[in-house]
């Protein structure tokens, strides 16, 4: 890489202000940084701190005219990009530059397989069609790690993982070899294992390609693995930037070193071996079914959940972990019958497989869901007061309504947020934003069983640190019951008492996460910790840093 060579993008003094009503606040505030060719840069920073309003406004994705540039100049290439056309941005889009989105919900068509969606990039930049066009898409999908990738041409976004999907994105973002690369989180939904195969091949392309990338995480550990440069961003401004290594191993500002010593810590809730069992299943299965041909017979069946047994007392924590695809998030769902299954499933004593709709009712205000995806699971058209407040409505309609404000007021202040916000709606907050108001939501109906599906994954590292105070402290004062679903092994280190590791719908290890931590037994179990946590396993099976 040659570092006097002209930048491929270079942004300079750039401010971005949002008007909303008659007030305008400054998002960005007059940041300069340079991406070279073959280089990676890294914008690092807390939720609302502007990493991802600096990279819509590269591709001139914003929502203009209520977004403007007061200042600044954005030069891809040479070219100055504020002010160009639509038309021209259209074409520098998806040849020249492409994003990976933070949440592929808001970016995949529902309605569309994938087969479509990846086909129509190709068709319309590269002139790509029928097998010619499959193929290339078979290709992509295998490169992000989707196995049997031809089986998956005819799935739908919601029939796929959220790892599944967040890899669809990059094959989306990668088919056409763009020049610059801007990657929004783009390892968010991926397990470690996975997250490490992504990050390979983005590195090898690059190398491939002498491809430039903008990489927006809040993952310092990626940073160090894939970044040249790191810009350090705090309220709208670059506070700190330069080579990777000498901000990490010398930071200069305070946050910067803030930053880097963030790590969830504190011991998970201890078991209770005699405490009332909360939830209960028996040889668990979801099976969905797989159909072809013109009737669309079945043909066989994805074994997402495939006999499982849990059993989770009153004031703890159990850990589900595995790769993306591993039945996580559908045993979780399974459990609060808002898919079918068959097994039993039992909940504070009392069966719930084969209840109606209504019979259900009466136990969902004990059990709640924080969901993975808070763009998906948040309603656009309503305040965040409404989204929080909805729940108490339906659970407890005599509730007087001082009450329910003040019940969304705590919540909201116990996940970090500012109550004076609750009028807003959810599109004018960042993405962990979304996420700690998804948490709010579920903890405003106080409820006994709460299944947390990787809440902290769209955080960054000083609010995933007092997301887990927050869920720890709430544990212990109201006895609360967790399931947490995370691919983020430290986070589990922190909060799970017990652990349960699957693949493939199966339980490949449980125990004590102590000791599952200290000395996993089965080899899958093994190369996740490693991956994780960048260990050294003994033959015996003795973990070592």
């Amino acid at each position: 890489m040659d570092a006097t060579s002209q930048p491929l993008l270079s942004v300079r003094e750039l401010s971005v202000a949002f008007r909303h009503g008659g007030m305008t606040t400054l998002a960005v505030d007059r940041i300069s940084f340079d991406i070279r060719r073959g280089e990676t840069v890294a914008l690092v920073g807390e939720s609302g701190s502007g990493k991802s309003v600096t990279a819509l406004s590269v591709m001139k994705l914003l929502p203009y005219p209520a977004a403007s540039h007061p200042s600044g100049a954005i030069h891809f290439n040479g070219q100055e990009l504020i002010g160009r056309s639509e038309n021209d941005m259209r074409r520098i889009r998806g040849d020249d530059i492409t994003i990976i989105f933070q949440e592929p919900m808001t970016s995949l068509n529902p309605l569309h397989p994938i087969e479509k969606q990846i086909g129509e990039i190709l068709e319309l930049h590269r002139d790509l069609k029928g097998p010619a066009a499959r193929a290339r898409i078979i290709e992509l999908l295998g490169q992000v790690g989707i196995p049997d990738p031809e089986s998956r041409l005819s799935s739908y976004p919601h029939q796929l993982s959220g790892g599944q999907r967040q890899r669809v994105m990059i094959a989306m973002a990668l088919a056409n070899e763009p020049d610059l690369l801007i990657a929004d989180e783009p390892t968010t939904a991926l397990d470690v294992t996975v997250q490490a195969q992504i990050l390979k091949l983005l590195k090898d392309i690059q190398t491939r390609l002498g491809m430039s990338m903008l990489f927006i995480t809040h993952d310092l550990g990626i940073v160090r693995k894939v970044a040249d440069v790191v810009c350090v961003m705090k309220e709208g401004k670059i506070v700190e930037q330069g080579p990777v290594e000498q901000v990490f191993t010398s930071p200069q500002h305070p946050y910067t070193r803030d930053l880097l010593a963030a790590e969830p810590k504190g011991n998970p809730a201890p078991l209770n071996p005699s405490g009332p069992v909360v939830v209960k299943t028996e040889d668990l299965k979801v099976w969905f079914p797989i159909r072809r041909g013109v009737l669309r017979r079945t043909v066989g069946h994805i074994k997402a959940v495939d006999g499982v047994s849990i059993e989770v007392r009153k004031g703890e924590t159990l850990g589900i972990v595995g790769e993306s695809g591993s039945g996580k998030t559908t045993l979780g769902l399974a459990i609060l019958r808002l898919i079918a299954s068959n097994g039993p499933i039992v909940f504070m004593g009392h069966a719930l497989q084969g209840l109606t709709f209504k019979a259900m009712r009466p136990f969902r205000r004990n059990m709640q869901i924080v969901f993975q995806d808070p763009y998906g699971s948040l309603s656009p058209r309503m305040s965040v007061a409404d989204i929080v407040e909805e729940g108490l409505l339906v659970q407890h309609p005599d509730m007087p309504e001082e009450e329910r404000e003040r019940r969304v007021i705590d919540a909201l202040r116990d996940v970090g947020l500012d109550p004076e916000t609750r009028f807003r709606y959810p599109h004018e907050f960042s993405g962990g934003q979304r996420q700690r108001i998804a948490v709010a939501r579920a903890i405003a109906l106080e409820p006994t069983f709460v299944v947390l599906d990787e809440p902290t994954s769209a955080l960054d590292m000083l609010i995933q640190a007092q997301i887990v105070d927050l869920l720890r402290d709430l544990q212990k004062r109201r006895e609360l019951t967790y399931l947490f679903i995370s691919h983020d092994l430290k986070v589990v280190a922190a909060l799970a008492s017990r652990l349960i590791v699957m693949r493939n719908g199966k339980v490949v290890e449980e125990g004590a996460a102590a000791e599952v931590f200290s000395q996993p037994k089965s080899p899958y179990t093994r190369a996740l910790f490693a991956a994780a946590f960048d260990l050294e396993i003994a033959p015996d099976g003795v973990v070592s840093q």
